[in-house]
């Protein structure tokens, strides 16, 4: 059996549609982490319909059982979301499925990765075999007329930007609420005290937008780069 490791990605999105095209059968690997934003799900619910193909999700616990385990948030010197949330998964269902051919979005202009998971699975590399580099990506991407999501990260990252805070802030409340409650809880915060002059925390930085104050870049959405998750890439 044949998976694509799908993040949702502009990679992943374009090798999808593309291996469709050229009759191949496969199913749309996708390791949740329980704080996608739904604009995520949506896009990964058309592509599964376009192409024709299952979504496989491998069980594990959400992020917010992890930081209720340990405790503590995820941060540049915790990097524990990545491999709990999204490689482990992943490898067990591997493990368990003996034989599989996991198809990786790397592309030509990118540094090798062989092996990314281990000795579990055959790997292939479709763009790499294709050519395709990131402006392939994109042509093919429009030509197909297909938009992917600006976030396909955590909405609660700790790398994000500042002005991305402030867009979960104004376009999600909910979930900025719930880092907010989660912060309080752990004692820690998502944003390192060292990163800029902005609060730490989410709750300082709430009181700072609602005081008028705006981050840099807060506007650009549409000249933005599109993102997958900066963690794990």
């Amino acid at each position: 059996m044949q998976y694509v490791a799908f993040s949702g990605g502009k990679d992943s999105t374009a090798m999808a549609l593309r291996l469709h095209e050229l009759g191949e059968s496969f199913a749309l690997l996708f390791t949740p982490t329980g704080d996608e934003l739904p604009e995520l799900h949506e896009h990964i619910a058309r592509i599964a319909a376009r192409v024709g193909a299952p979504v496989v999700t491998p069980p594990n616990r959400t992020l917010y059982d992890w930081i209720a385990t340990y405790n503590a948030l995820p941060n540049f010197r915790m990097r524990w979301c990545t491999r709990q949330i999204k490689i482990e998964p992943c490898v067990a269902y591997l493990v368990a499925h003996p034989g599989s051919t996991l198809l990786v979005g790397l592309r030509a202009d990118e540094e090798a990765r062989i092996g990314l998971y281990g000795e579990y699975a055959t790997y292939r590399y479709p763009l790499r075999e294709w050519g395709w580099r990131m402006r392939d990506v994109w042509r093919y991407l429009a030509a197909q007329r297909v938009i992917v999501p600006r976030r396909t990260d955590c909405a609660l990252c700790y790398d994000q930007r500042l002005s991305e805070w402030y867009q979960l802030y104004r376009d999600h409340p909910d979930r900025y609420a719930r880092g907010e409650a989660l912060e309080a809880e752990t004692g820690h915060t998502f944003r390192s005290g060292q990163r800029d002059e902005w609060p730490a925390d989410l709750a300082g930085l709430r009181a700072a937008f609602e005081a008028g104050k705006r981050p840099r870049g807060v506007g650009d959405e549409e000249t933005l780069p599109l993102l997958r998750c900066r963690v794990c890439q």
